[in-house]
């Protein structure tokens, strides 16, 4: 099996020699960091590139996002800092509830230099409560299960924006579980898509767009959400 390379990625989404280089800081400062604090079981340098790097790039093949984005549980920043790399014009929001991974991301994004991103130590559902139909793309990858997600994430999302799910093998299964609550949140889904990492492993991005807003009764609490999901409604 051959993994895919720096440059690989460099071709297929056209990036500048200063995006390569950032990307190729970014897989070595999270090496690095890793030996400190567990930020991924993935370590090895041409993994990074393909199981985090191209992984996270992956919605990018199907559809152009702009405009302002939320990375909800972003853990050691993906999709959302290789999203902001590969489109620095995006303005990013990184939520994350753990301390120290907020430490390694405002360090990496320093040490990137990049601008308009921005790290938020918090829970998904408790920004969502406070800031309603304000994003244009909110996205969660590895998180929790799909119909939790769009219950957390999906009251950020403007009308007419999207959530974006990335999903792994059971990616379609969870998408068609979680028809009640996509529908519930205000969404119906637009387009689903899968593809293969080079492994064979299976990825799937699912574009979901909200068509209303969302009842001021969701999201609710993580506990309620975790223990009376919409799916049972």
């Amino acid at each position: 099996m051959i993994m895919m390379k720096l440059e690989e990625l460099k071709n297929i989404f056209k990036l500048s020699d200063i995006q390569e280089k950032q990307l190729d800081d970014y897989a070595k400062f999270l090496i690095e960091y890793n030996e400190k604090i567990n930020l991924t079981a993935i370590t090895e340098y041409e993994d990074i590139i393909e199981k985090h790097f191209y992984d996270s790039l992956i919605p990018l093949l199907h559809k152009d996002i702009k405009g302002t984005l939320v990375d909800v549980g972003t853990g050691a920043g993906f999709p959302g800092v290789v999203l902001k790399i590969v489109k620095p014009e995006l303005k990013v929001l990184l939520i994350e509830p753990i301390t120290k991974r907020c430490v390694f991301l405002n360090e990496l994004i320093k040490k990137l230099n990049l601008k308009d991103i921005e790290v938020l130590n918090t829970r998904g559902e408790e920004y969502s409560i406070k800031h309603r139909e304000e994003y244009d793309f909110v996205t969660a990858r590895a998180v929790t299960n799909l119909n939790a997600l769009i219950e957390i994430c999906g009251a950020m999302v403007k009308v007419d924006g999207y959530f974006i799910a990335l999903r792994g093998k059971d990616g379609l299964q969870e998408v068609d579980d979680a028809q009640v609550a996509i529908k519930t949140m205000g969404f119906e889904i637009e387009n689903t898509y899968k593809d293969n990492l080079s492994d064979g492993s299976t990825r799937i991005s699912s574009f979901i767009k909200k068509t209303t807003k969302t009842a001021k009764s969701f999201p609710r609490k993580y506990s309620i959400i975790k223990h009376d999901p919409i799916c049972k409604k």
